[in-house]
């Protein structure tokens, strides 16, 4: 992709985390980028392209995933694709499998799950049901800029509370303070907790890198406000790109602990398929001069790979580089007392309308 973006209309887009909108890996043909398909630019930046929305009819919202990486067993997203355009973005080459590009179509190609809380409803009220906690969300993230206009998120937690039903949340947006009414509620019965991404606190590395996610001060407010409503709040450094942000791992401990986050978490750069090129193009626009230092040092992470996807060492690295990360994670998160357990919430409260039990009852 960085040759193509010689000649790319899109280069350096302003707002936007991809600069190019390569084929996809799914594609048996390459495509002229047509301006025409992403409508109008907005009027005050040429530069900045609109975002378009599309329904997704997906029939279910819940998904069940086996792999011994992750801590949860279920996991919902409300949206494919992400507005927030994190050019590190491991969930980019998902937008593949629509036939879509995973740079810019990624960003500015949202499919929305409109009907996301009555399926959720609906898989409440079956039988087969048992009550366990699912994560919001595995792929993309469910406060991105759309929840603003859709508030699918906020319908899905007024699902879970009314059925009593665990929740875990990951977000980088500090919109999740406008759900606080609900949260603090679930949090009374050990029913929520929260996980606040961040990445740095270098305002304009934040800005660029994750260009429409909220800003380092406005997640760490939303971690205060969290806490402050008693609702258990983990901190992840995510990603810990060695080079470019790990060096900020103590600085951003410090500041969740007296934010009030009661954990905290490390998570490695992972670079899956085309997201290889995407980074390396944001290199390439943003720290030129450190491109082939960091490159490098992913590599030395990865087995001299950008990636690797084997399961244990995927999310955190193997080498010494990667073990120099965690060790000062670890010292520094046990310094600012970020070393408690993540809380293992309640299933108990879990309880289906009984006189809507009938409408339901099958899946």
């Amino acid at each position: 992709m960085s040759q193509d973006n010689k000649s790319n209309p899109f280069q350096k887009r302003k707002g936007r985390g991809a600069d190019g909108n390569s084929t996809g890996r799914f594609e048996s043909q390459r495509h002229e980028i047509d301006l025409s398909s992403y409508g109008w630019f907005d009027s005050e930046d040429e530069s900045l392209l609109k975002t378009q929305f599309f329904k997704d009819a997906s029939r279910t919202i819940v998904s069940e995933n086996d792999s011994p990486d992750l801590g949860f067993r279920f996991s919902m997203n409300f949206y494919r694709g992400c507005e927030h355009g994190c050019a590190y973005c491991y969930a980019r080459p998902s937008h593949e499998y629509l036939g879509m590009s995973a740079g810019l179509d990624f960003e500015t190609k949202i499919f929305v799950k409109e009907e996301a809380p009555e399926l959720l409803r609906k898989k409440f009220m079956s039988k087969s049901w048992k009550p366990e906690i699912i994560m919001m969300s595995g792929n993309t993230d469910c406060y991105q800029p759309a929840e603003r206009r859709f508030q699918i998120t906020r319908k899905a937690l007024q699902v879970l509370n009314e059925f009593g039903n665990p929740v875990g949340i990951i977000t980088k947006n500090n919109l999740i303070i406008r759900d606080l009414d609900i949260l603090k509620e679930m949090a009374e019965r050990n029913l929520v907790s929260v996980t606040i991404s961040i990445t740095s606190l270098d305002t304009e590395l934040a800005r660029t890198l994750e260009p429409r996610t909220s800003s380092p001060t406005g997640r760490l407010e939303a971690v205060r406000l969290l806490s402050e409503a008693g609702i258990p709040v983990n901190v992840n450094i995510a990603p810990a790109i060695p080079g470019l942000n790990d060096h900020e791992i103590p600085s951003i401990l410090k500041a969740a602990s007296e934010a009030g986050a009661r954990s905290a978490s490390l998570v490695a750069v992972r670079l899956p398929h085309s997201v290889k090129e995407i980074f390396s193009d944001w290199l390439t626009t943003h720290r030129p001069d450190a491109k082939t230092k960091i490159l490098n040092h992913i590599r030395s992470l990865r087995g001299g790979e950008l990636y690797k996807a084997d399961f244990g060492d995927r999310m955190k690295g193997s080498g010494v580089y990667a073990e120099n990360m965690q060790r000062i994670f670890k010292i520094f998160s046990d310094k600012y007392n970020l070393n408690n357990d993540y809380p293992e919430l309640s299933t108990s409260h879990f309880k289906r309308p009984k006189n809507q039990l009938s409408l339901f009852d099958e899946e």
